[in-house]
């Protein structure tokens, strides 16, 4: 048993703005009584271009009929500029919160309004709104991607709360699935570009390299090692003590300090000696 709001209760059983308006000048179709929900949204502005009106028929459970009946009384007195900026949280929000098997009901009636103000503004209704995924309740791949960006949504529960797609037989939910995971992916933010280094950054970035890492481990040999010059991605050094007559001095310098520097400085770097 889902727990209501006194607030949603209220708007249920004393439902504001029932019916239609004469001559409205926005109205909004959305849902259908096959899948279990429909609501119609009729406004009416006045000569300042506010919303002096807006009523609403609905066919649906409490939460849909509460989320209708709020929606109307948000509308009152606004702009439809400010109107456009109602989101479904906000219709859940009015309401004290909604049960989260029931937020399809609040984008219900977002859809709706958005309707309602392209019919207002002569905008044609877009001629396909995606392919159809979920069969049982007519919900498509572009309406689970708007609700996945539009709520943060993860889960195939997720989605069925919002759109009641996935509710019924359950053949969809692996294309839900996949749907989530693109559109979560695409909203993920891009690798940051790693910054090019200065010269005068490289050089330093050697330095400390050559005195943490590789100078310790070179004078429990007795050897040393000194820098000598940075030419763009070449770094040239002298070795000194016992690694400046060591036979293999030539391994050192490719197999640890070059390496070394390629980890904590730039993968780029190239190490030659400078004999004196």
């Amino acid at each position: 048993m889902w727990e209501y709001t006194d607030k949603v209760k209220d708007h249920f059983l004393n439902p504001r703005n029932v019916g239609e308006i004469k001559n409205p000048d926005g109205v909004g179709e959305v849902g259908s009584m096959a899948c279990g929900d429909a609501l119609k949204l009729f406004f009416k502005l006045d000569a300042n271009g506010r919303i002096a009106d807006a009523r609403f028929q609905t066919f649906g459970c409490a939460s849909a009929i509460a989320s209708s009946s709020a929606l109307t009384e948000m509308l009152k007195g606004k702009t439809l500029e400010e109107a456009e900026k109602i989101t479904n949280e906000d219709i859940a929000a009015y309401l004290g919160g909604l049960p989260k098997e029931k937020m399809h009901c609040s984008v219900l009636g977002r859809d709706a309004l958005k309707k309602a103000v392209m019919n207002y503004r002569g905008e044609a209704p877009v001629a396909s709104d995606g392919e159809v995924v979920c069969e049982c309740f007519g919900v498509t791949d572009r309406q689970i991607e708007k609700a996945v960006r539009d709520n943060n949504l993860k889960t195939v529960e997720d989605i069925t709360n919002y759109t009641k797609a996935g509710g019924g037989c359950g053949n969809c939910h692996e294309r839900i699935r996949e749907i989530i995971n693109e559109v979560n992916l695409s909203a993920a933010p891009a690798p940051a570009v790693p910054q090019k280094m200065t010269n005068i950054e490289k050089i330093k970035r050697v330095e400390e390299t050559l005195e943490r890492e590789i100078k310790p481990a070179l004078r429990k040999d007795g050897g040393s090692i000194e820098l000598v010059d940075v030419d763009g991605n070449t770094v040239y050094v002298r070795l000194t003590g016992t690694c400046a007559v060591c036979a293999a001095s030539e391994l050192t310098l490719k197999n640890y300090v070059e390496s070394t520097l390629r980890e904590f400085v730039t993968p780029e770097l190239t190490v030659e000696e400078v004999r004196s």
